[in-house]
């Protein structure tokens, strides 16, 4: 073991000690690589006072001033891009393609933050009563936190804090303790590119440094990615200790394949988004709904497709599919094509003994696995598997798929394959589900819209980046102000513009 991570605090390595400490793992060896320190209540609390402390001034740094840090932030991330993608490749699993489009899809949204001039101006109205204009501003929350999942460990607290500091807030981000190194690297970026001490702040650990972050009186917002189960707890838990929250939880993405579709486009999205990042997405597909009579020849293309697939470490230059994130989420994930199988599924293809290029050793490898024939009301259908485990629903209309779609608790994205205008604006129209893809199978909004989902997908009003994310890390003032016609000699009360003496009645615009 070489590697040793801790938390960012005031803009320097933590110098203390932590109580304890776990194990970062390498997922394509099995071999533990290192270790990372867990935050307790002393960490966290120092972090929020850091933040705390940096806040006054970097909310009154001008517009112009925050705009060069995000830049050369920016710079600096994208010509660090390929080291960031090796340590999440590394830690994660992932291959360094993948990772490298994930460091790409967080820089987005930096790019989105670097705009934030234009993106804070308020409202202007003149003489709204004589000589009154009212107006509003925008102004930052404070101290906002940002609690963010393993799958995605630059993307994600990507989406949060280069809005969050844009808009003059400071942040402590807590990132999975099983991939650490990528929010550190990204610290120390911040710093490089001028950031003030103690504006961004990093914390590792598990649920204690959560929970600290979440009972801080100090923390006036948080953000969360993750299952839906931790994703109603967040946002229940900060709620009640009076916080903004905006909690994304967990994901059962379908795709709707109609007969009209290309057959091939569609079989190459439901591989694409079913197994790239080992099914380790929010986005991923993991549900084919082909209504008849396309499925068995949908599901034989998805078969050719599948036996191509090279499985190997994330560094391997022929890999496109890298092991699980852990042990015991393999094992996990595995469990469902046996329960499948017991509960009526067909295991069409078994991911469970993979070819792995330079051999399986010891690491977290599943290969692509495809269960067809699967109705809702299997373990396999109900719950986020969260791995390389594709099901295929058979409909015999597509009023049926609509009915099971609108069915599912989750609602964080969709996608529809057809060459039907009427049967996809009728899609898009009714689906309930917060992100749709026409004939694309993940469609992540860029970083000017935002990204979130319905039901049991999100919990709290707000998504992340884009204009929502503007608002969500900023509250508005209105201002009213009138001001006297003519300067008045010194010690003379000006009396108002609008005339004087007293008026005890409501005001009104006149």
């Amino acid at each position: 073991m070489t590697k040793h991570v801790t938390h960012w605090i005031g803009g320097k390595p933590f110098d203390g000690r932590s109580a304890r400490r776990g194990d970062i793992y390498e997922p394509a060896s099995g071999r533990v690589a290192g270790t990372v320190d867990f935050a307790g209540r002393d960490e966290v609390g120092a972090a929020v006072a850091a933040a705390k402390a940096a806040f006054p001034a970097w909310r009154d740094a001008s517009l112009s001033q925050r705009t060069k840090v995000l830049f050369r932030f920016r710079e600096l991330v994208s010509a660090h891009r390929d080291e960031i993608a090796r340590l999440i490749s590394a830690e994660h699993g992932k291959v360094v393609s993948d990772a490298a489009g994930e460091v790409a899809r967080g820089l987005e949204v930096v790019e989105f933050a670097c705009g934030i001039p234009h993106l804070l101006k308020g409202g202007f109205s003149e003489n709204v009563s004589t000589r009154v204009d009212a107006y509003s501003i925008l102004q930052p929350l404070g101290v906002t936190a940002g609690i963010t999942p393993f799958n995605f460990p630059a993307m994600v607290p990507m989406w949060m804090f280069p809005v969050a500091i844009a808009c003059g807030n400071t942040f402590v981000l807590k990132p999975s303790e099983k991939d650490p190194s990528a929010s550190v690297r990204l610290a120390e970026l911040w710093a490089e590119a001028g950031l003030p001490d103690g504006v961004f702040n990093v914390v590792q650990g598990d649920k204690a440094a959560v929970d600290g972050l979440l009972h801080h009186p100090d923390v006036k917002a948080v953000s969360f990615v993750g299952s839906t189960p931790i994703a109603r707890y967040i946002y229940a838990t900060a709620a009640a200790n009076g916080k903004r929250v905006q909690a994304l939880g967990g994901a059962k993405n379908h795709m709707l394949v109609l007969p009209d579709a290309d057959l091939d486009a569609a079989a190459d999205a439901a591989v694409s988004a079913g197994f790239g990042s080992a099914g380790e997405r929010c986005m991923a597909i993991s549900v084919v709904v082909a209504v008849d009579p396309v499925g068995d020849e949908l599901m034989a293309k998805i078969r050719e497709r599948v036996a191509g697939l090279q499985v190997g470490p994330g560094d391997h230059p022929e890999s496109e599919m890298g092991p699980l994130v852990t042990r015991e989420h393999r094992d996990k994930v595995a469990s469902y094509l046996d329960s499948g199988v017991a509960q009526g599924a067909t295991l069409a293809i078994d991911g469970r003994d993979p070819d792995v290029l330079g051999g399986a050793g010891d690491g977290f490898w599943l290969g692509p696995s495809v269960l067809d024939h699967v109705t809702p009301e299997m373990d396999a259908y109900k719950d986020e598997i969260f791995g390389p485990v594709l099901s295929v629903v058979r409909s015999a209309s597509f009023d049926a798929a609509m009915e099971l779609i609108a069915a599912n608790p989750y609602g964080n994205g969709t996608a529809i394959f057809t060459g039907d205008g009427g049967a996809a604006r009728r899609f898009q129209n009714e689906v309930e589900v917060g992100m749709v893809g026409v004939n694309v199978p993940i469609p992540v909004p860029m970083a000017y819209y935002s990204f979130g989902g319905w039901k049991d997908s999100l919990f709290g009003d707000s998504h992340a980046h884009g204009m929502e994310g503007v608002h969500f890390y900023t509250r508005t003032k209105a201002v009213t102000a009138r001001w006297p016609t003519a300067s008045r000699p010194r010690g003379h009360t000006p009396r108002p513009a609008g005339g004087g003496g007293v008026n005890l009645g409501f005001p009104n615009g006149g």
